[in-house]
């Protein structure tokens, strides 16, 4: 087997006994995965942190088949690995204590970005949450950032559309392998990040389901990788908290969304903001002047979505469009369809973000 440096940097997060902390401190030492496979039982071992035992785990890590398998399936999904010493690894992540030793990337945005803002909130947003959604990342299509959210039901996805409508790249950060989308029903929404410059990333190597630990894992990256987080809704526990908690810590700023005292969904928030660990999201013009982020040119024309339809997509979107808001019966029978084939149409645009569903089982174009 010809070993080389793509083959190493995942053998060295497959060692035993070796974390994220070890990984970096080994790789500030030699400045490469081969580097430190090749190196001596002896200056392993001197290395601070490393020791005998750890030295003796890296000497005789003999799976490097198993690793080339891996090297092999992201070579497949046209992917890149990224080592903790590349010059494309975020740097904003090596704020962190425990920054990943390897990354997963597929995508065309440049993960330095200077203006990369993390949107999270609770997968069972209220109508408010939405809104606030939609309408703060439609401002901020001025300053031109990068929205990074976690491609989860709920104010993560809303992100991520509303991004694609404001013309801005989004990254999603995934909890498993690049060879899947979860959940499944946001894979029309990845082939449209792909399609209009966003991307992936991920620590977790192709093939990796998306086990319930992971998602925690998950959440450091979106703590990390931006230099500010907005929370928009959450309640006092869950993964946004977390998120909040960890980017507090990473040195990112954390903004929080002020909601109603009554509401559970903005408990979270309100809780951030009494404690003072996020500063109030209050507009978007203050938080542009907070991190000095003076609006810039971001043309619209180069990001726009390519909403392909089919014959019966276009007829629902074209009602809709003529006449504001249908019921769903009026969809069925003004567009002349079966009801199965309507009933999937509307699906279909809905989960695309084209159309949104009211109360009532009405319907309303969104773009």
């Amino acid at each position: 087997m010809l070993l080389n440096e793509r083959v190493y940097q995942v053998a060295l997060t497959r060692v035993p006994y070796i974390g994220h902390v070890h990984a970096k401190a080994l790789a500030a030492h030699f400045g490469s995965a081969t580097a430190i496979f090749q190196a001596r039982f002896a200056e392993l071992a001197s290395i601070d942190g490393i020791g005998t035992a750890r030295a003796r785990a890296i000497t005789g890590f003999r799976q490097f088949d198993q690793c080339e398998r891996i090297c092999e399936s992201t070579a497949r999904l046209q992917a890149e690995q990224l080592f903790i010493t590349s010059d494309k690894y975020p740097q904003q992540l090596l704020n962190c204590y425990d920054p990943p030793t390897l990354l997963y990337y597929k995508g065309s945005i440049d993960l330095n970005h200077p203006r990369m803002l993390s949107v999270v909130g609770t997968r069972h947003h209220t109508e408010y949450g939405r809104q606030q959604t939609e309408s703060v990342i439609g401002e901020l299509r001025q300053a031109g950032p990068v929205i990074v959210s976690g491609m989860a039901y709920g104010i993560d996805g809303l992100a991520h559309r509303a991004a694609l409508r404001a013309g801005l790249p989004t990254l999603g950060v995934l909890a498993h392998g690049l060879h899947t989308i979860y959940p499944p029903e946001h894979r029309l929404l990845a082939q449209e990040i792909l399609a209009n410059g966003g991307g992936f990333i991920t620590e977790f190597p192709p093939g990796s389901k998306p086990d319930r630990f992971n998602f925690p894992i998950r959440n450091r990256i979106v703590a990390g990788i931006s230099s500010a987080l907005l929370v928009i809704e959450t309640g006092r526990k869950g993964g946004s908290m977390i998120t909040a908690a960890l980017a507090g810590g990473y040195n990112s700023q954390v903004y929080a969304l002020p909601g109603r005292r009554s509401d559970i969904r903005s408990e979270g928030c309100n809780f951030l903001l009494h404690n003072r660990t996020a500063v109030p999201f209050y507009s978007v013009p203050a938080f542009l002047t907070d991190m000095n982020w003076s609006p810039a040119a971001y043309p619209r024309s180069q990001m726009n979505i390519p909403f392909v339809l089919d014959e019966a997509e276009s007829i629902i979107a074209n009602l809709l469009e003529h006449h504001g808001v249908l019921s769903i019966d009026d969809l069925y029978v003004l567009s002349g369809m079966p009801s199965g084939a309507a009933a999937g149409a509307i699906l279909s645009l809905e989960m695309r973000n084209i159309i949104r569903a009211l109360p009532g089982k009405r319907y309303q174009r969104c773009v």
